[in-house]
C-alpha cells in the first residue's frame, strides 16, 4: 500500500508530499517548500519519526515556492533532485517573478538538477512514476503519474476546483489548458490527485465539476459520493 503525508509550508501554502510504501523505509519527497527553520524541523521530526529516508525528490516545476526547502535538505539527503529542463531559467530567477507579492523578497536557488522527459518513467522508493510534461503555468511543469496505485502529483497544472495561473514568467493559458485536456483528463476517472496547493481530488471530479473546465465537462463522468479518501500515513 502506498501512503501519503502532505504538508503545507510557506506563506503560499504549497503542498510538500511525502510518499512511502509498505515494507519500504525509502521515500519520495515532492515539492519541499519549508521557508522556515520550523518548517525544516517539522518535516525532519516526521521522517525520523516514521524511519523514512528519502531517496530522491521530485520538483513539479521551478517555482520558489516548491523548491524553498531543497538546498536546506540535500547536506543531509544527497539525492537526486528530479525538474524539467525548460525550468532552468525560472529556478535561477528564483522570486523575482512575485517580486512585490505578500512581502516576499527576492532570491535565487542554485542546486544541482536531474533531467526529465515526457513520458519518462522514474523510480522512487520502489514506485515506478510516469513524467507527464504539462507546460502552461510554466515552461516546465511536469506531472508525476503512477497508474499502479492511481495516484497523479499535479503540481500547479491541476487543482481541486480550479487550475494554474498563467500571469508569470512562462506562462500560457492556451498551453495549459491544452497540458489538462490531453495530458490529465484521459486519465482514469478515479485516479486521486494531490495538487501543488490545497485539497486533494479525483480526475474525475474535476472533468465533471472544475468551473475552469467546462468545455471539457463530462456530465456523466463516475466518482466517488463519498468523497476524497486521504491516504493515511
Amino acid at each position: 500500500m502506498l501512503h501519503t503525508r502532505i504538508f503545507q509550508f510557506n506563506p503560499l501554502g504549497t503542498n510538500c508530499i511525502v510518499i512511502w510504501a509498505d515494507g519500504n523505509s525509502s521515500c519520495t519527497l515532492v515539492d519541499p517548500g519549508m521557508s522556515s527553520d520550523e518548517g525544516v524541523s517539522e518535516l525532519m521530526e516526521f521522517l525520523s519519526r516514521e524511519h523514512l529516508t528519502p531517496d530522491a525528490i521530485f520538483l513539479t516545476h521551478g517555482h520558489f515556492d516548491h523548491v524553498w526547502g531543497v538546498e536546506r535538505l540535500l547536506p543531509q539527503f544527497p539525492v537526486p533532485v528530479y525538474m524539467h529542463p525548460a525550468d532552468a531559467d525560472i529556478l535561477a530567477d528564483g522570486s523575482s517573478a512575485f517580486r512585490g507579492m505578500q512581502g516576499l523578497k527576492v532570491f535565487q536557488h542554485s542546486f544541482p538538477t536531474v533531467d526529465v522527459a515526457d513520458g519518462e518513467t522514474v523510480t522512487s522508493a520502489g514506485t515506478s512514476w510516469k513524467v507527464l510534461h504539462t507546460p502552461g503555468h510554466t515552461p516546465g511543469c511536469v506531472c508525476y503519474y503512477s497508474a499502479g496505485n492511481n495516484l497523479l502529483l499535479s503540481g500547479d497544472t491541476l487543482f481541486a476546483g480550479s487550475i494554474g495561473r498563467t500571469d508569470l514568467k512562462g506562462g500560457d493559458y492556451d498551453m495549459l489548458m491544452a497540458s489538462i485536456r490531453e495530458k490529465l483528463l484521459n486519465l482514469p476517472g478515479e485516479t486521486d490527485v494531490i495538487p501543488g496547493h490545497g485539497q486533494p481530488t479525483t480526475i474525475a471530479r474535476e472533468g465533471m465539476y472544475n468551473p475552469f473546465l467546462q468545455p471539457f465537462n463530462e456530465p456523466d463522468a463516475d466518482f466517488p459520493e463519498e468523497g476524497i479518501a486521504i491516504r493515511g500515513e
